[in-house]
């Protein structure tokens, strides 16, 4: 680990925590947490070997509709159903994925300690009269999930803003470490498409908001204000819950808690993400919640650009620009919520920052193709042939 990864995680932690002691603006605390999160996700994505599972851009398109559709049935479940059965339900669903994220977050801290094999022999268990079904796991996995359960059941018990923070940007680390776009293309019409889903559930129905207002889950963060009347300003957390149990699946696959799934397609989906900093003069309770996508998705997109400097062993100058882009964006939403006293859709103006900074980058360089023709899916294909060509000449 770098020492720049080592001062943003102990500067994530710290700005976690300082609202304990000391009161902080929240505005600031909102852009410094949004971006310490991204910046720390992005580096634990870079692997020593590509990502196996990336998003297609057929599965880009469909994105946004399947996000609409369950942001939608949320909607319907909180108004025909008791808004305390679905919380309880909800808690339950959290409880689990919360073990495993904090578990998966803190394993790379830790596992240095185990001896060698608790970290590589993967002990197989299968759910009693679901036979193909299978859970992989090793012991430094069990270790690592003990402390992770016990949190878990502390946000259950007393819903702490302490403890929902550190759930959520838990899933958000997670969310941009295992998750690939695959390639510049699909990211761009992911990021579009979610660029039209966040303005029309924002700005012409009241779907987003009702939901919002009803979730009690660790889907958003708190931020101290100080003010008894206004106790919370909220980040919210989006593409969590639901398709969040897909999303989850490919990223246990991949960090080995589950084995593969029957009829799995590789299917990169879910996460978590950063939706509007919320208007801290008038407290509005507005946060995204399903797909509304700003930290895991433009977050993995960033990471994305990360990668691509790496893999070409070149300074990571494409990251710079996609993280600035980010955090103007960012900044511009706050400036603006705040200018008109209302919540604002976030992507509308981080989409076309982050994409826009790469785009003007990228042609200033003269280095468009490249960026264009970057797949890590080709690139993982490519590396596990190079490591087939060296083993058989090996054994020649």
């Amino acid at each position: 680990m770098k020492k720049t990864e080592r001062l943003a995680n102990l500067a994530l932690a710290g700005l976690t925590m300082a609202p304990l002691v000391v009161k902080v603006e929240p505005n600031l605390n909102v852009i410094l947490t949004a971006c310490l999160a991204v910046y720390v996700g992005c580096y634990r994505s870079v692997k020593p070997t590509p990502p196996s599972e990336t998003m297609s851009n057929e599965h880009a398109m469909r994105f946004p509709f399947i996000g609409s559709a369950m942001l939608l049935s949320l909607f319907l479940l909180f108004k025909f159903l008791s808004k305390d059965l679905v919380n309880a339900v909800l808690t339950a669903y959290f409880f689990v994925l919360g073990t495993i994220a904090l578990s998966a977050t803190i394993l790379p801290a830790i596992k240095r300690f185990f001896p060698k094999h608790w970290n590589e022999d993967l002990i197989i268990w299968h759910l009693p009269f679901f036979r193909s079904f299978e859970i992989e796991f090793t012991r430094s996995q069990i270790i690592a999930a003990i402390p992770g359960a016990f949190f878990c059941a502390w946000y259950a018990s007393q819903k702490h803003w302490l403890a929902n923070n550190i759930l959520g940007l838990a899933f958000c680390i997670q969310g941009i470490e295992m998750l690939s776009l695959g390639s510049f293309k699909t990211g761009a019409i992911l990021l579009s498409g979610l660029f039209v889903y966040d303005i029309f559930w924002v700005f012409f129905t009241p779907v987003m908001v009702s939901v919002a207002k009803s979730f009690d889950a660790p889907i958003k963060l708190l931020f101290p204000t100080g003010d008894s009347a206004r106790p919370f300003s909220m980040l919210g957390l989006g593409d969590i819950v639901i398709p969040g149990f897909k999303a989850f699946h490919v990223d246990l696959c991949q960090s080995g808690w589950l084995g593969p799934s029957p009829g799995s397609n590789g299917l990169g989906k879910g996460g978590c993400g950063l939706a509007r900093p919320m208007n801290t003069s008038t407290c509005v309770l507005f946060f995204a919640n399903d797909i509304v996508i700003v930290v895991a998705k433009v977050g993995i997109f960033v990471a994305l650009a990360l990668r691509f400097d790496v893999s070409r062993g070149k300074e990571s100058q494409y990251f710079k620009s996609t993280f600035l882009g980010y955090t103007v964006g960012l900044v511009l939403t706050i400036v603006v919520m705040n200018w008109f006293q209302a919540a604002q859709p976030a992507l509308l103006y981080i989409v076309p920052s982050v994409i826009g900074f790469l785009a003007v980058h990228s042609l200033w360089n003269g280095e468009v193709k490249p960026l264009l023709e970057f797949d890590e899916s080709k690139t993982a294909v490519g590396k596990q042939e190079g490591g087939e060509d060296k083993s058989s000449k090996k054994e020649e």
